[in-house]
């Protein structure tokens, strides 16, 4: 049998996740990040993508919007502020979203906060990306 680690996945409202896990993949505020046990210790921010987690069951993939990931030898836990399962996004209000983004940012309104803009995009995006609606 493959090695495996323990990942938690934790939101403001539940667990998300907890299982055991032969690999984590998911978008870091340093690029992507592919993680297997035994990996040295660690704490990174997590950006929005999507989180794949690999286990027995096979792949698994969620969104994965924002964040902190403390990692460890035996463990890794995700502090989220939101996780999707694909089955819970609405299609529909992610591609609202999308286009109140863009329309913000095409915009180029004095009172329009980029940043913020940017994100929400970037968010919507990812949950389109796994709902399979464009």
């Amino acid at each position: 049998m493959a090695e495996t680690m323990k990942l938690q996945v934790i939101t403001p409202d539940k667990e998300f996740f907890q299982g055991d896990v032969s690999m984590v993949e998911l978008n870091t505020a340093d690029g992507q990040m592919g993680i297997f046990p035994q990996h040295i210790p660690l704490t990174v921010a997590v950006a929005p993508g999507v989180l794949k987690i690999h286990g027995a069951e096979g792949l698994r993939q969620a969104a994965l919007l924002s964040g902190f990931i403390q990692i460890l030898p035996e463990k890794m836990t995700i502090l989220a502020e939101a996780c999707e399962w694909p089955g819970d996004i609405d299609g529909a209000r992610a591609n609202e979203a999308r286009i109140r983004a863009e329309r913000r940012l095409t915009e180029g309104s004095a009172e329009t906060d980029i940043a913020r803009a940017e994100a929400a995009l970037q968010r919507a995006l990812v949950r389109l990306s796994l709902t399979g609606e464009k």
